[in-house]
């Protein structure tokens, strides 16, 4: 497998394989509405190639904020259906919040399944609010120095508003 950040030219490449992995409602989700134009953190979006080059494995971030502070939204992230159960997902998000470590950023956040999520840090947040008809239990966080997420709450909005 190869790792490389996404480029420009891989963006409808990447989409497709969105389209392929998510329901076809996937843009209705709130998580959307956080990411409508905002351009994501570009050297935290990752595509994974197999060795003829096919696209198998993608992953983004997006810039947001809690309150007042910046954090990460990370996602979507997927594998093409035909690799799923490798170890893709994982080993894409390691290295994505690797390099968002590295880039001094200091709390992701998702809206995900904490029994997968919580093998790489990941915790149920509280008082942290995405909007709405998002399941609380839903909503995740890994921080990235101690304490991070301490004492941070509000509504999460795009990071340009």
């Amino acid at each position: 497998m190869h790792l490389t950040q996404e480029q420009a030219d891989d963006w409808w490449e990447v989409e497709a394989l969105y389209d392929l992995c998510f329901a076809p409602g996937r843009s209705a989700l709130s998580s959307y509405r956080l990411r409508d134009d905002v351009a994501p953190v570009a050297e935290l979006c990752l595509c994974m190639r197999d060795e003829t080059g096919a696209l198998v494995a993608a992953i983004r971030q997006w810039p947001v904020r809690v309150g007042d502070v910046a954090c990460l939204l990370l996602g979507p992230v997927a594998v093409h259906p035909i690799r799923q159960g490798e170890g893709l997902a994982g080993h894409l998000i390691a290295a994505s919040v690797e390099k968002a470590q590295a880039s001094g950023w200091l709390r992701v956040l998702l809206v995900g399944d904490a029994p997968y999520y919580q093998r790489f840090g990941f915790t149920r947040l509280t008082g942290v609010l995405m909007p709405p008809p998002t399941n609380p239990d839903r909503i995740l966080g890994l921080a990235l120095v101690a304490d991070a997420w301490q004492g941070v709450t509000g509504a999460v909005r795009r990071a340009v508003d």
